[in-house]
């Protein structure tokens, strides 16, 4: 069904003024639609997003048109279904619960099936962490989209409480389930692998302004098919950083340590596109675009510091029977570590990320992919922040482990 906010889309895209039956068209529905197509037309006209001339409907060039329409844009970006969120009941609803901790459904006076749908459809798109189902206990996340769309609804969002968090149970028990699950259907896990590997390319590589959206990703790597008005170079860093995720994949399941000569090989596979620095220990200075607090290491430093790096590592995984704590803990202090020596021209921080990833997993915790609704956060816990945040960083990987472990087991069983 069409809604207001589909037809909005087209008439907002279009450089010049539409008339009903041109929209029928650019939405490829049948002429029966006509008369639904202009009703919404008109609706869109008194709402003032649109205008009626002489030659059709054309945008009405406002703040709040263009800020619907970039909302639309960021959500079709992203594979968000927008006419989820826009929804002025489910924002009031978020609203709420960014207030708390976390919440429960005894905690609203809604419909129980509303409420499902609201937490389907926050799950769905990775703006929301499931802690249990039966009792249901959820947290919502914050990030861009969810501030805008209040700002978009009329709400004047205070700044996000900070609340201190620990699942480290929560995680435990869940890995015990997982390790079940796996065992039983090995297949089953591969394809999940397959898919949530497809997302982490998209999610890592938009941090560092890669343009494509997710479904040109899964477009270019699930189907092979490379859509026409794509830069070359961007399509290049999908292709290549999957290459680097498919050997770490690999490497971690064997269990193989991280070395320096690993390092540089999963930089090499992920920077083909730039052959000269590909796999290369850079020999000038760096800083960080945008956060010139951000403090890299200088040339002379990159060799010992990773060295040493390497050689906790080494005594990390020497000790038996590491906690989850420990594990988590030490994901946290080597991510932000490894980020700060900075060790290449380019591409340091999506190696850092395949370099916890492999850390955590040949340590058997299966994280595949950042949600989206962490991405934000994770980034002002790493490059985006001018100080060591490594306590901080260390909660928001409990929040993405467990999220992974709720994803991975719900559909296992």
């Amino acid at each position: 069904m069409v809604t207001k906010y589909d037809i909005f889309q087209v008439v907002y895209k279009n450089s010049a003024p539409m008339k009903p039956i041109e929209i029928v068209r650019s939405l490829k529905k049948d002429v029966s639609s006509y008369k639904n197509i202009h009703r919404i037309l008109n609706e869109l006209r008194k709402e003032d997003f649109l205008v009626k001339g002489k030659y059709g409907f054309e945008a009405e060039l406002s703040d709040k048109s263009k800020m619907l329409f970039e909302l639309i844009a960021y959500c079709s970006h992203n594979n968000i279904n927008y006419n989820h969120l826009l929804d002025e009941k489910l924002i009031s609803f978020i609203n709420i619960v960014l207030k708390k901790k976390e919440f429960q459904q005894k905690d609203f006076k809604m419909d129980p099936k509303t409420f499902k749908k609201y937490i389907d459809i926050l799950n769905k798109y990775g703006l929301l962490l499931i802690i249990s189902r039966k009792p249901l206990r959820a947290r919502m996340f914050y990030n861009t989209l969810i501030n805008n769309l209040l700002i978009y609804f009329g709400y004047k969002q205070s700044p996000v409480r900070k609340f201190k968090v620990n699942y480290l149970k929560e995680i435990e028990k869940e890995l015990i389930l997982f390790r079940r699950l796996k065992k039983r259907d090995e297949f089953g896990y591969g394809k999940i692998v397959d898919e949530f590997e497809i997302s982490f390319v998209q999610h890592s590589l938009a941090l560092e302004g890669n343009p494509i959206t997710l479904p040109d990703t899964i477009r270019i790597l699930r189907d092979e098919i490379i859509p026409r008005d794509l830069k070359g170079e961007d399509v290049d860093e999908v292709q290549n950083y999957q290459k680097a995720i498919l050997q770490m994949l690999k490497d971690a399941t064997r269990k193989k340590l991280l070395t320096k000569e690993s390092i540089l090989e999963y930089h090499r596979l992920a920077m083909q596109h730039k052959l000269k620095m590909a796999g290369e220990i850079r020999t000038e200075g760096v800083y960080i675009k945008g956060n010139l607090n951000f403090k890299v290491a200088k040339v002379s430093e990159i060799g010992p510091q990773l060295d040493n790096l390497l050689e906790k590592y080494n005594n990390f995984i020497k000790k038996k029977n590491n906690s989850v704590r420990e594990i988590i803990n030490f994901s946290a202090y080597f991510h932000n570590e490894f980020q700060h020596i900075h060790p290449f021209l380019d591409g340091n921080s999506r190696t850092t990320r395949l370099l916890t990833f492999h850390l955590l997993r040949s340590s058997g915790i299966p994280i595949l992919d950042i949600p989206f609704g962490l991405l934000d956060e994770y980034l002002s816990y790493t490059k985006g922040s001018g100080e060591r945040l490594d306590k901080n960083l260390f909660e928001t990987l409990q929040r993405i482990i467990l999220f992974n472990l709720k994803k991975i087991n719900e559909r296992l069983s």
